[in-house]
Protein backbone atom coordinates (compact mmCIF):
# COMPACT_ATOMS: atom_id res chain seq x y z
CA UNK A 1 0.00 0.00 0.00
CA UNK A 2 0.92 3.84 -0.32
CA UNK A 3 3.22 5.02 1.88
CA UNK A 4 0.99 6.70 4.26
CA UNK A 5 0.84 11.08 3.87
CA UNK A 6 -1.10 13.12 5.99
CA UNK A 7 -4.69 13.80 4.55
CA UNK A 8 -4.83 17.73 5.44
CA UNK A 9 -8.08 19.17 3.99
CA UNK A 10 -11.67 18.38 5.10
CA UNK A 11 -10.66 16.34 8.09
CA UNK A 12 -13.26 17.39 11.20
CA UNK A 13 -10.79 15.35 14.15
CA UNK A 14 -11.66 16.91 17.60
CA UNK A 15 -8.16 17.62 19.71
CA UNK A 16 -7.78 18.68 22.94
CA UNK A 17 -5.24 20.51 23.39
CA UNK A 18 -3.60 24.13 25.09
CA UNK A 19 -3.82 27.37 23.69
CA UNK A 20 -1.36 28.44 21.01
CA UNK A 21 -0.24 31.29 24.27
CA UNK A 22 0.21 28.65 26.18
CA UNK A 23 2.68 26.47 24.24
CA UNK A 24 6.12 27.26 24.33
CA UNK A 25 7.38 28.12 20.59
CA UNK A 26 10.26 25.93 19.25
CA UNK A 27 13.93 27.52 18.38
CA UNK A 28 14.27 29.08 15.54
CA UNK A 29 16.16 27.25 12.65
CA UNK A 30 19.84 28.61 11.52
CA UNK A 31 19.85 27.70 7.90
CA UNK A 32 24.01 28.30 7.53
CA UNK A 33 23.83 25.45 9.89
CA UNK A 34 23.41 22.27 7.27
CA UNK A 35 21.59 20.05 9.85
CA UNK A 36 18.75 22.52 9.52
CA UNK A 37 18.05 21.20 5.95
CA UNK A 38 16.90 17.83 5.35
CA UNK A 39 18.79 17.88 1.65
CA UNK A 40 21.30 19.42 0.11
CA UNK A 41 22.83 19.02 -2.91
CA UNK A 42 26.47 16.71 -2.22
CA UNK A 43 24.50 15.80 0.97
CA UNK A 44 21.48 13.71 -0.31
CA UNK A 45 19.99 11.59 2.47
CA UNK A 46 20.42 7.87 1.82
CA UNK A 47 16.36 7.61 1.74
CA UNK A 48 16.27 9.52 -1.04
CA UNK A 49 19.65 8.09 -2.94
CA UNK A 50 18.00 4.90 -2.79
CA UNK A 51 14.95 5.84 -5.16
CA UNK A 52 16.83 7.88 -7.35
CA UNK A 53 20.43 7.18 -7.06
CA UNK A 54 23.66 9.87 -6.97
CA UNK A 55 23.12 13.04 -8.65
CA UNK A 56 25.36 15.12 -10.71
CA UNK A 57 25.38 19.05 -10.45
CA UNK A 58 22.24 20.57 -12.74
CA UNK A 59 22.07 24.02 -14.22
CA UNK A 60 17.99 24.11 -12.50
CA UNK A 61 17.09 23.88 -8.40
CA UNK A 62 14.42 22.22 -6.79
CA UNK A 63 13.06 23.70 -3.26
CA UNK A 64 10.75 21.14 -2.48
CA UNK A 65 8.41 21.90 0.85
CA UNK A 66 7.26 18.87 2.39
CA UNK A 67 3.80 18.70 4.15
CA UNK A 68 2.29 17.92 7.13
CA UNK A 69 4.04 15.45 9.46
CA UNK A 70 3.18 16.26 13.03
CA UNK A 71 -0.04 14.91 13.63
CA UNK A 72 -0.33 12.87 16.78
CA UNK A 73 -3.84 14.25 18.23
CA UNK A 74 -1.71 13.77 22.33
CA UNK A 75 0.87 15.90 21.13
CA UNK A 76 0.41 20.10 22.71
CA UNK A 77 2.82 21.18 20.28
CA UNK A 78 1.42 23.93 17.54
CA UNK A 79 4.99 23.85 15.81
CA UNK A 80 7.19 21.08 15.50
CA UNK A 81 10.35 21.35 17.11
CA UNK A 82 12.88 20.64 14.77
CA UNK A 83 15.13 19.20 17.69
CA UNK A 84 12.98 16.14 17.74
CA UNK A 85 14.68 13.48 15.89
CA UNK A 86 11.59 11.36 15.20
CA UNK A 87 10.13 14.32 13.07
CA UNK A 88 13.13 14.58 11.30
CA UNK A 89 13.30 10.98 10.26
CA UNK A 90 9.42 10.92 9.48
CA UNK A 91 10.30 14.05 6.25
CA UNK A 92 13.49 11.93 4.88
CA UNK A 93 12.00 8.34 4.90
CA UNK A 94 8.47 9.64 3.99
CA UNK A 95 8.38 13.02 2.08
CA UNK A 96 11.70 12.84 0.75
CA UNK A 97 11.83 9.53 -0.42
CA UNK A 98 8.48 9.15 -1.99
CA UNK A 99 7.76 12.88 -2.99
CA UNK A 100 10.74 15.19 -3.44
CA UNK A 101 12.22 12.22 -5.70
CA UNK A 102 10.38 12.75 -8.43
CA UNK A 103 12.35 16.05 -8.84
CA UNK A 104 15.16 14.53 -8.39
CA UNK A 105 16.21 14.44 -12.06
CA UNK A 106 14.87 17.93 -13.11
CA UNK A 107 17.15 19.67 -10.21
CA UNK A 108 19.31 20.14 -7.68
CA UNK A 109 17.53 19.21 -4.57
CA UNK A 110 16.73 21.76 -1.53
CA UNK A 111 14.31 20.80 1.43
CA UNK A 112 14.75 22.81 4.67
CA UNK A 113 13.71 21.46 7.83
CA UNK A 114 11.11 24.03 9.31
CA UNK A 115 8.49 24.25 11.83
CA UNK A 116 5.69 23.10 10.44
CA UNK A 117 1.96 23.33 11.69
CA UNK A 118 0.59 20.94 13.40
CA UNK A 119 -2.27 18.70 11.93
CA UNK A 120 -4.64 20.74 14.01
CA UNK A 121 -3.68 23.93 12.79
CA UNK A 122 -5.79 23.53 9.68
CA UNK A 123 -8.71 21.77 11.78
CA UNK A 124 -11.60 23.77 13.22
CA UNK A 125 -12.57 24.54 15.93
CA UNK A 126 -8.80 25.86 15.93
CA UNK A 127 -9.10 29.06 13.48
CA UNK A 128 -8.17 31.78 16.53
CA UNK A 129 -4.87 30.00 17.45
CA UNK A 130 -3.95 28.52 13.88
CA UNK A 131 -3.10 31.78 12.23
CA UNK A 132 0.52 32.91 14.65
CA UNK A 133 1.12 28.62 14.22
CA UNK A 134 1.72 29.13 10.67
CA UNK A 135 2.79 32.56 10.46
CA UNK A 136 6.02 30.94 12.54
CA UNK A 137 6.16 28.16 9.61
CA UNK A 138 5.76 30.29 7.07
CA UNK A 139 8.72 32.58 8.92
CA UNK A 140 11.37 29.20 8.49
CA UNK A 141 10.40 28.69 4.71
CA UNK A 142 10.93 32.46 3.90
CA UNK A 143 14.34 32.75 6.34
CA UNK A 144 15.48 29.47 4.30
CA UNK A 145 14.56 30.64 0.62
CA UNK A 146 16.54 33.75 1.23
CA UNK A 147 19.16 32.10 2.47
CA UNK A 148 19.13 29.65 -0.43
CA UNK A 149 18.57 32.68 -2.84
CA UNK A 150 21.95 34.48 -1.36
CA UNK A 151 24.21 31.14 -0.86
CA UNK A 152 23.65 28.69 -3.33
CA UNK A 153 21.67 29.64 -6.30
CA UNK A 154 23.67 32.02 -8.44
CA UNK A 155 21.31 32.73 -11.55
CA UNK A 156 19.49 29.20 -11.66
CA UNK A 157 16.35 28.22 -12.58
CA UNK A 158 14.14 27.29 -9.99
CA UNK A 159 11.43 24.41 -9.59
CA UNK A 160 9.25 25.25 -6.80
CA UNK A 161 7.71 22.05 -5.33
CA UNK A 162 5.79 20.99 -2.31
CA UNK A 163 2.53 19.29 -0.97
CA UNK A 164 -0.71 20.01 1.06
CA UNK A 165 1.15 22.57 4.11
CA UNK A 166 4.28 22.64 1.81
CA UNK A 167 2.13 24.07 -1.46
CA UNK A 168 0.51 26.73 0.97
CA UNK A 169 3.52 27.62 1.69
CA UNK A 170 4.68 27.49 -1.73
CA UNK A 171 1.82 29.84 -2.85
CA UNK A 172 2.57 32.51 -0.55
CA UNK A 173 6.61 32.25 -1.38
CA UNK A 174 5.26 32.44 -5.51
CA UNK A 175 3.56 35.89 -3.98
CA UNK A 176 6.16 37.06 -2.15
CA UNK A 177 9.32 36.58 -4.03
CA UNK A 178 8.06 35.85 -7.74
CA UNK A 179 5.02 37.49 -8.92
CA UNK A 180 6.36 40.46 -10.65
CA UNK A 181 9.54 40.56 -8.70
CA UNK A 182 13.13 40.53 -10.74
CA UNK A 183 13.79 36.42 -9.89
CA UNK A 184 10.30 35.87 -11.78
CA UNK A 185 12.07 34.80 -15.07
CA UNK A 186 13.92 31.81 -13.14
CA UNK A 187 11.32 30.36 -11.89
CA UNK A 188 10.78 27.08 -14.46
CA UNK A 189 7.60 25.89 -12.60
CA UNK A 190 5.67 25.51 -9.47
CA UNK A 191 4.26 22.23 -8.75
CA UNK A 192 1.60 22.56 -5.39
CA UNK A 193 -0.60 19.32 -5.18
CA UNK A 194 -2.75 18.96 -2.37
CA UNK A 195 -4.17 22.85 -2.12
CA UNK A 196 -6.44 24.71 -3.92
CA UNK A 197 -4.95 27.74 -5.97
CA UNK A 198 -8.13 29.46 -7.50
CA UNK A 199 -8.25 31.71 -10.78
CA UNK A 200 -5.52 34.71 -9.91
CA UNK A 201 -4.24 33.82 -6.74
CA UNK A 202 -1.00 34.19 -7.48
CA UNK A 203 -1.12 37.51 -9.76
CA UNK A 204 1.00 37.25 -13.03
CA UNK A 205 2.60 33.23 -12.10
CA UNK A 206 -0.87 31.45 -14.16
CA UNK A 207 -1.96 28.18 -14.70
CA UNK A 208 0.32 26.26 -17.23
CA UNK A 209 -1.87 24.21 -19.57
CA UNK A 210 1.04 23.30 -22.09
CA UNK A 211 3.37 20.27 -20.52
CA UNK A 212 6.32 22.15 -21.50
CA UNK A 213 5.35 25.65 -21.07
CA UNK A 214 7.62 27.35 -18.05
CA UNK A 215 7.51 30.02 -15.84
CA UNK A 216 3.53 29.35 -14.23
CA UNK A 217 2.03 27.07 -11.76
CA UNK A 218 0.37 23.38 -11.86
CA UNK A 219 -2.18 22.13 -9.34
CA UNK A 220 -4.60 19.48 -8.04
CA UNK A 221 -6.34 17.50 -5.49
CA UNK A 222 -6.78 13.49 -5.88
CA UNK A 223 -10.14 11.86 -4.81
CA UNK A 224 -11.40 8.18 -5.62
CA UNK A 225 -13.47 8.40 -9.01
CA UNK A 226 -17.49 9.38 -8.45
CA UNK A 227 -16.68 10.72 -4.60
CA UNK A 228 -16.86 14.19 -3.66
CA UNK A 229 -15.18 15.21 -0.15
CA UNK A 230 -17.67 16.31 2.87
CA UNK A 231 -16.04 19.88 2.11
CA UNK A 232 -16.07 19.92 -1.50
CA UNK A 233 -17.19 23.95 -1.81
CA UNK A 234 -15.03 24.47 1.64
CA UNK A 235 -11.87 23.26 0.22
CA UNK A 236 -11.73 21.97 -3.31
CA UNK A 237 -14.10 24.23 -5.55
CA UNK A 238 -13.42 26.17 -7.66
CA UNK A 239 -9.95 25.34 -7.69
CA UNK A 240 -7.42 25.09 -11.16
CA UNK A 241 -7.24 21.25 -11.31
CA UNK A 242 -4.16 20.62 -13.68
CA UNK A 243 -4.33 16.92 -15.59
CA UNK A 244 -0.76 15.39 -14.05
CA UNK A 245 -0.76 12.91 -16.96
CA UNK A 246 -1.01 14.72 -19.82
CA UNK A 247 -0.46 18.20 -18.24
CA UNK A 248 -2.82 19.75 -20.55
CA UNK A 249 -6.54 20.49 -20.70
CA UNK A 250 -7.62 16.78 -21.56
CA UNK A 251 -10.65 16.54 -19.05
CA UNK A 252 -10.39 12.67 -19.45
CA UNK A 253 -7.18 10.17 -19.72
CA UNK A 254 -6.96 6.42 -19.99
CA UNK A 255 -4.34 4.60 -17.90
CA UNK A 256 -2.40 3.87 -21.13
CA UNK A 257 -0.50 7.36 -21.01
CA UNK A 258 -0.29 6.73 -17.33
CA UNK A 259 3.13 6.53 -16.54
CA UNK A 260 4.05 5.56 -13.36
CA UNK A 261 2.65 5.17 -9.81
CA UNK A 262 5.73 4.92 -6.88
CA UNK A 263 4.19 2.62 -4.82
CA UNK A 264 5.79 1.54 -0.92
CA UNK A 265 7.87 -1.28 -2.45
CA UNK A 266 9.62 1.75 -4.16
CA UNK A 267 8.69 0.38 -7.71
CA UNK A 268 6.47 1.91 -10.07
CA UNK A 269 3.27 0.75 -11.83
CA UNK A 270 2.86 2.00 -14.78
CA UNK A 271 -0.89 2.16 -16.41
CA UNK A 272 -1.70 1.88 -13.03
CA UNK A 273 -4.74 4.30 -12.89
CA UNK A 274 -7.12 6.57 -15.25
CA UNK A 275 -8.42 9.81 -14.18
CA UNK A 276 -11.06 11.91 -14.83
CA UNK A 277 -11.03 16.37 -14.43
CA UNK A 278 -14.17 17.72 -12.08
CA UNK A 279 -14.17 21.36 -10.50
CA UNK A 280 -11.46 21.41 -8.16
CA UNK A 281 -10.97 17.67 -8.37
CA UNK A 282 -9.26 14.65 -9.84
CA UNK A 283 -11.23 11.24 -9.93
CA UNK A 284 -8.99 9.04 -10.11
CA UNK A 285 -9.90 4.64 -10.40
CA UNK A 286 -8.41 2.97 -8.06
CA UNK A 287 -4.57 2.06 -8.95
CA UNK A 288 -3.21 -1.52 -10.04
CA UNK A 289 -0.80 -1.51 -7.75
CA UNK A 290 -0.51 -4.26 -5.05
CA UNK A 291 -2.83 -4.92 -1.96
CA UNK A 292 -5.08 -2.53 -4.04
CA UNK A 293 -8.15 -3.39 -2.32
CA UNK A 294 -7.29 -1.62 0.99
CA UNK A 295 -7.47 1.43 -1.40
CA UNK A 296 -10.98 0.95 -2.61
CA UNK A 297 -12.23 1.60 0.81
CA UNK A 298 -10.07 4.88 0.66
CA UNK A 299 -11.88 8.21 -0.66
CA UNK A 300 -9.38 10.76 -0.38
CA UNK A 301 -6.48 10.15 -2.03
CA UNK A 302 -4.87 13.31 -0.98
CA UNK A 303 -2.02 11.76 0.44
CA UNK A 304 -1.43 9.86 -2.41
CA UNK A 305 -1.19 13.34 -5.02
CA UNK A 306 2.25 13.16 -5.88
CA UNK A 307 2.57 9.13 -5.22
CA UNK A 308 0.28 8.49 -7.92
CA UNK A 309 2.07 10.74 -10.56
CA UNK A 310 5.55 10.42 -9.47
CA UNK A 311 6.70 8.88 -13.04
CA UNK A 312 4.70 11.43 -14.93
CA UNK A 313 5.78 14.09 -12.64
CA UNK A 314 9.51 13.06 -12.98
CA UNK A 315 9.47 13.21 -17.07
CA UNK A 316 7.28 16.31 -17.08
CA UNK A 317 9.32 18.17 -14.80
CA UNK A 318 13.01 17.13 -17.27
CA UNK A 319 10.66 18.81 -19.37
CA UNK A 320 9.79 22.15 -18.52
CA UNK A 321 14.23 22.29 -16.75
CA UNK A 322 15.00 21.29 -20.18
CA UNK A 323 12.52 24.21 -22.03
CA UNK A 324 14.23 26.80 -19.10
CA UNK A 325 17.30 26.05 -20.43
CA UNK A 326 16.74 26.38 -23.84
CA UNK A 327 15.19 29.77 -23.23
CA UNK A 328 17.69 31.66 -20.97
CA UNK A 329 21.03 29.69 -20.49
CA UNK A 330 21.33 29.69 -24.24
CA UNK A 331 20.83 33.70 -24.10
Amino acid sequence: MFIVMISLLGCKTMYKTLPFSETPIPEVPDYTDSNNWAVLPGQYPNELISIIGKSEPKEVDVFFIYPTLLTDRKDPAWNADLSRDELRKDVLSKSIKFQASSWGKAGNIYAPFYRQSHYKTYVPPYDIDGPPSWQIAYSDIKNAFEYYLKHYNKGKGIIIAGHSQGSIMAKELLKDYFDGKDIQELLVAAYLPGVRVKVGELGTIKAMTKPDQIGGFVSWNSYKRKNYPKTYDQWYKGGITTNPITWDESITTSRTKHLGTLNSDEKIYKNAIDIRIIDGLIWSSVPRIPKRFLLSFIKSYHFADVNLFWKDIEVNSLLRAEKWKQKYISK
